[in-house]
């Protein structure tokens, strides 16, 4: 089912729209904007499930074991050390 809509393009949106019709990439100015907000639609949809997926990261590190900042710094110290023999072998 289709409705009928108007709407309100700048100068240059309306003329790149017109210049994909002319071009034969689309067959009308309203395939243009349906092409548009279905990209919008699945842009917009795939950010809401990213953000699901990392707020479900962050509460999953939340709830996990914590490392003290001392563990961290020594981490840390191992990792510069294991660059530093990598370095000097290259």
């Amino acid at each position: 089912m289709s409705v009928k809509s108007s709407i309100s393009l700048t100068e240059q949106q309306d003329s790149f729209a017109r210049s994909l019709v002319e071009s034969g990439r689309y067959s009308s100015m309203s395939s243009v904007l349906q092409h548009g907000l279905e990209l919008l639609r699945q842009k917009t949809e795939s950010e809401a499930v990213e953000t699901a997926a990392l707020r479900e990261l962050v509460q999953q590190r939340l709830n996990g074991p914590m490392i003290s900042a001392t563990e961290i710094e020594s981490r840390a110290a191992q990792i510069e050390r294991k660059r530093r023999v990598v370095r000097v072998d290259s």
